[in-house]
Order: structure tokens, then C-alpha cells, then sequence
């Protein structure tokens, strides 16, 4: 292409827009005068390259490109564009791409550089994000192990099957192992053809309910050739294909005869299960076991919080309780109805009732069982107005030991409140100014009390 001759100062501008720095070069290498378009290049003190070898301002890995170009340019080989690097005064090099072209009036130099920056840290972030990609594929290699492993070793039979086609897409040795023709395959067999005919409509059913509900769902089949039912569950879960199933099969143990040994296992899971609280402990009172329900009196949510620990102190009267049934049950073997109150993790008091016996091993260690029933729940039945005061007496003698005795003088006065302002409004036929005179109260007095033990409406007028 031949062009005209272009002026200095269109020459400077059309280099100030198609390059970021622009230097001139004398023979010798040393650069002459400096152009930087950009700002970010401006902290590299590009100006005080003026007098300065070229291949001083670069990078010592930088420097036999430099005089490479260098001699490329004066010798007039081909153009080329070549990577050099800057030192910055942050310590982080700052990649240029130069070409150089040469002056053939007097010989000098134009190097025409671009930032390659951008360039840089996309490049820098390509290599992070492989550099990610390979973590994650080692991972997820090492996971596939791990799954293969457990999948393979596993006692229980295990099928992965396609919920389109109804097809085994993989089975584990143990459910491989449940044919007896280990010749065949039940990958890529449909899942149903592994049971007895009787029970595939049973299977199909399992799998549309699971399919439906996204649930774990349950039925009773056979496999081919099995001499005895077992469970299948089916459970349905989204892959990158569609949804797969995940069946296991789990076979039924023969119910046994119940010998003593029966009849022991089924003793200790009644108390395990059983509605009161059962604790047991040594005789010095310590933790040995517990069953469910006793945990859920005093809020614990594991056993390991109780074992070892002292009993007294889930006591709120602490030894004072203690004490006494440990010496009852020296003296008696049992106790039956002991009230008291336990203070749970909560620090909330349980009103409860127990009853403890003494048990003996054929060790002759001696261990105490103790029967707690939650009594919060229990209301004591309300005196009845027609009841007389030994009835009451006998419902205050109720409170000892579930109450403070100031809460249940309380009580006392309360109810003897009560049955005078009675026996009063009876004596008087429900006539309330008399019923205060003979009480020696005023009214106001007397319909405050009225109120405040429910013989009143809140309307009822003066």
C-alpha cells in the first residue's frame, strides 16, 4: 500500500490513539522521548525513562527481547509484536506488548506498546477457575469412590432404577448376590421382573406412590427364588437425566418363640416404653438407668446427661428426700406414694409421685428401682361446699410435700374464709348486710372477699 507523506503532528496523534505508550529510540537503544495515553500506565514513571537504556526499564527476563526487536528493526525483518514485562514500584510487574519500527532518515526508533493488563488477569482468572475445575473433579472422583465403595459393600440389597423406563441401572453385590442364576444381570432388566409375578403389581404400586408422594413408601414382596417375603422401600430423588428410584430390599427375620428370653426382652421394652417414669440406681442412690419417660420429665434429650449422676439432686428438697427413701426402703423394701418435686433441666419444679422397691442381684449387689408419675397434669378434685372440715383437713394434709407450708397455711386461711362467709350468708338466707355485721365486716369488706374467692359475679350490684 503506498501512502503519502504524513505530517509530524498527524504521525503524533494517529500513535497517541492506536497505542498506550510510544517511545523513541535512538540507535543505541536509549530512549529519547515518552508518550502515555493511559493514566494507570503513568505510575510506572514512564518519563523518567528519557536518557535510559530501553532494556533497562524492563525486566531482566525482558531484556534479550528487547534486544532482539532491536536488531530485527535495524536489520528490516518483519513486524512482529513481542511481550515484555515492566517493574512497578508496587512490586507487580506490568505486561507491555511492543512493536518496533524503524526511522530510516536518521535511523531511530518507534516502539508502539499496548497494555496487556486486562489481558493479564483474564488470563490469571482462567487459569484460577481451571485450577478450581480440577479441585472439583478430584473431589467428586474421590466421592464416587467413596460411594462405590459403600455401595458395593453394603449388607443391605440396593437397586437403582430409571423411573421412566423402569429399568436397574445399578445394582450392588448384595442384591446381585439374592438370585440364584448369578449368570444373569439385572442391570438392564426392568425392576419388576426381579420379584415373584404374584407380587409386581405390588412393586408398581410402591413405585407410583413413591414417585407421587416423593416420600419414603414401603410394601411386602418376594424376590425370584426367595424362600420368604421381605420389605422393599422405595425412595425418589432427581438426577441430571430425570428422577431416579432407590430401592432396598431388607429381609424379614422369622419371628421367634418366645422363651425366657422373649419374655425378658419384652419386659425390658415394656419398661423402656412404659407411661412413668422408671429409674434405676445403686444403693448409694447413683444413675445406673432410665427410660424414656423419666428423661422427659426433667428435659433431658440423652441418657448420658443422667447415668453416674447422684439422684438426690434432681430432688428439690435435695438429701431431705433422699433420706427418707433410702430409709424406708432399708426398712420396708417398698415405698408406695411419696410426694415430691423434681427440678428438671429447665430449673421448672414436677409435681410427681413415686413409688421405689428394692431389688436384688444374684451377686448380692442391691439396687433400688424407682416409679415416677408426673402429677402436673393431675388436678386435686375441689372440696365440694357440702364437705365438712374433715374432708377439708384431708384435702390440705394432700399438699404436704408438694407445697411450701406457707403456701399451704395460705390455703388454710382461704378456705376457712370461705366457710364462715358460707356458713354466715346461710344463717342470714343470702343477706349480705347481715352476713357483714355478723362477721364484722363492713360490705365493702365483705363483697372484696366475695369477689376474691368466686362466690360473687364481678356485675353482681351492692
Amino acid at each position: 500500500m503506498k501512502l503519502p507523506s504524513i505530517e509530524a503532528h498527524t504521525l503524533a496523534s494517529l500513535i497517541g490513539v492506536t497505542s498506550d505508550v510510544a517511545l523513541v529510540i535512538d540507535k543505541n537503544g536509549v530512549v529519547q522521548d515518552v508518550s502515555v495515553k493511559k493514566d494507570d500506565l503513568a505510575s510506572l514513571g514512564c518519563h523518567n525513562w528519557i536518557g535510559q537504556a530501553w532494556a533497562d526499564t524492563v525486566t531482566l527476563d525482558s531484556r534479550p527481547k528487547v534486544q532482539d526487536m532491536l536488531k530485527a528493526a535495524a536489520d528490516g525483518s518483519e513486524l512482529r509484536w513481542r511481550h515484555v514485562n515492566h517493574p512497578s514500584p508496587q512490586g507487580v510487574d506490568v505486561p507491555m506488548q511492543y512493536a518496533l519500527v524503524r526511522f530510516e532518515s536518521d535511523g531511530r526508533f518507534l516502539a508502539l506498546g499496548r497494555d496487556m493488563e486486562a489481558l493479564a488477569v483474564l488470563q490469571r482468572r482462567l487459569v484460577e477457575t481451571q485450577q478450581a475445575m480440577e479441585r472439583d473433579y478430584l473431589r467428586l472422583r474421590h466421592i464416587e469412590t467413596r460411594y462405590r465403595i459403600l455401595f458395593d459393600t453394603s449388607v443391605e440389597a440396593v437397586m437403582l432404577v430409571d423411573s421412566n423406563s423402569l429399568r436397574v441401572t445399578e445394582v450392588n453385590l448384595s442384591a446381585q448376590a439374592l438370585l440364584k442364576d448369578t449368570t444373569k444381570r439385572l442391570v438392564g432388566r426392568e425392576a419388576i421382573e426381579a420379584f415373584e409375578p404374584a407380587y409386581r403389581e405390588e412393586v408398581q404400586a410402591l413405585l407410583r406412590m413413591a414417585y407421587a408422594t416423593g416420600r419414603v413408601e414401603m410394601r411386602k414382596a418376594r424376590f425370584v427364588g426367595a424362600l420368604a417375603d421381605c420389605t422393599v422401600t422405595a425412595t425418589v430423588f432427581r438426577q441430571e437425566n430425570g428422577a431416579q428410584f432407590l430401592l432396598r430390599l431388607l429381609p424379614q427375620e422369622p419371628a421367634k418363640e418366645q422363651g425366657p428370653q422373649g419374655l425378658s426382652a419384652l419386659m425390658s421394652q415394656a419398661m423402656e416404653r412404659a407411661p412413668d417414669g422408671l429409674v434405676l440406681t445403686d444403693r448409694s442412690g447413683h444413675i445406673k438407668a432410665v427410660n424414656a419417660e423419666f428423661m422427659s420429665i426433667v428435659g433431658a434429650t440423652a441418657s448420658s446427661q443422667l447415668l453416674g449422676q447422684a439422684l438426690e439432686q434432681w430432688f428439690v428438697r435435695g438429701g431431705i428426700d433422699w433420706g427418707v427413701l433410702n430409709t424406708n426402703l432399708r426398712q420396708q423394701t417398698a415405698v408406695k406414694e411419696f410426694a415430691t418435686n423434681l427440678l428438671g433441666f429447665s430449673g421448672v419444679a414436677v409435681a410427681v409421685e413415686i413409688a421405689a422397691l428394692t431389688l436384688g442381684s444374684p451377686e448380692g449387689e442391691v439396687s433400688y428401682a424407682f416409679y415416677v408419675r408426673d402429677m402436673t397434669r393431675r388436678q386435686l378434685p375441689e372440696v365440694r361446699e357440702s364437705s365438712g372440715m374433715s374432708d377439708s383437713v384431708a384435702q390440705l394434709a394432700r399438699l404436704v410435700g408438694r407445697l411450701p407450708m406457707k403456701d399451704i397455711v395460705g390455703e388454710t386461711v382461704d378456705m376457712i374464709e370461705r366457710m364462715c362467709i358460707k356458713s354466715a350468708l346461710d344463717l342470714t338466707h343470702n343477706n349480705r348486710a347481715s352476713a357483714a355485721e355478723m362477721l364484722g365486716l363492713s360490705r365493702q369488706s365483705l363483697y372484696v372477699k366475695l369477689r376474691r374467692h368466686g362466690m360473687v359475679s364481678e356485675g353482681d350490684a351492692d
